[in-house]
């Protein structure tokens, strides 16, 4: 046994965590919360609720937005600051500085918004999740895929532990959802994608469902509820499934979830959850080449030099 954690240990120290995976992954999770705060003023998103007069609620709550309770204009100041920090996280400035503040932000953004897709407690929990590989990260920008100079071997060990723990925790996410899901008669029976095309604050819309009326009135509507279920379970299986799945299941996976974003405009949910499973379906220590990105760029770059030729 301590043969193989040795060799494991070895291993690690051979690889380069650091890479624009983790990078692509964490800008998808701040660009999600970047959007939420750039179409949404602090008088729609933070409100007196059932129960709590002040806004946000700050009882035992640590949030940013507290040194602004009760005050729309300080609660809008502070957003703008939380924006500014959102930005720089996308564009992958500093990991080691802007890891910790993205945590913190989406910390309070999870504490203090009046939300009900979840999202914002997930981007919460990975964000944290991440600290030991962006702590360590010796990088100035998380796309950079430059060799990295020295071993660095104890902060290589910290950050491969953490992405392990982040590959239990998303695959533990997904089995508790479908356990969850199992435990309700519409889920069983194959209804549930009824009831939540129904629903009226996250369900269709008047088109969607006039649209998809004939389908989940009819006895087809096991499909996609089941489907769901059956996608989950893979999700899950994928923690155990050899990599060279793990791409197809990624593609299977997102598209699950823009399905969501579309059909029942959980915007900000599907694009944290992208983020997420593109850190648990993708090899951290591989590099995303961008190819067809740069192939666009090259080739506008090209079509100018004819121009001014």
């Amino acid at each position: 046994m301590l043969e193989n954690i040795k060799q494991t240990i070895t291993g690690w120290d051979e690889r380069n965590p650091w890479t624009n995976v983790y990078g692509l992954a964490r800008s998808i999770i701040a660009l999600s919360s970047l959007l939420t705060l750039l179409v949404n003023h602090p008088s729609l998103i933070m409100k007196p609720a059932s129960g709590i007069s002040s806004y946000p609620a700050c009882k035992m709550n640590l949030s940013l937005f507290c040194l602004g309770e009760n005050n729309y204009m300080m609660l809008n100041l502070l957003r703008w600051v939380c924006i500014v920090i959102l930005v720089l996280v996308v564009i992958g400035w500093r990991p080691r500085i802007t890891g910790v503040l993205h945590w913190y932000v989406s910390y309070s953004l999870q504490s203090s918004l009046i939300v009900i897709d979840g999202g914002e407690q997930a981007a919460a929990v990975m964000t944290f999740l991440l600290l030991p590989i962006t702590l360590t990260d010796p990088r100035k920008w998380h796309w950079s895929t430059s060799p990295l100079e020295g071993k660095r071997t104890l902060g290589k060990i910290t950050a491969f532990i953490s992405y392990f723990v982040i590959r239990i925790q998303v695959a533990v996410l997904y089995f508790h959802s479908t356990v969850a899901k199992l435990s309700q008669q519409e889920w069983v029976d194959g209804t549930a994608v009824y009831y939540f095309a129904q629903e009226k604050t996250i369900g269709f819309n008047g088109f969607f469902q006039a649209l998809t009326k004939p389908f989940v009135t009819s006895p087809f509507v096991v499909i996609p509820t089941w489907g769901t279920l059956l996608v989950q379970i893979v999700i899950f299986a994928a923690l155990f499934a050899p990599k060279k799945h793990w791409r197809l299941i990624l593609i299977i996976a997102v598209f699950m979830h823009e399905i969501f974003a579309v059909m029942l405009g959980l915007i900000s949910f599907s694009l944290i959850m992208a983020g997420i499973l593109i850190l648990y379906l993708t090899p951290i220590d591989s590099t995303i080449q961008f190819t067809y990105i740069r192939r666009l760029l090259w080739n506008k770059k090209q079509k100018k030099g004819e121009v001014s030729v």
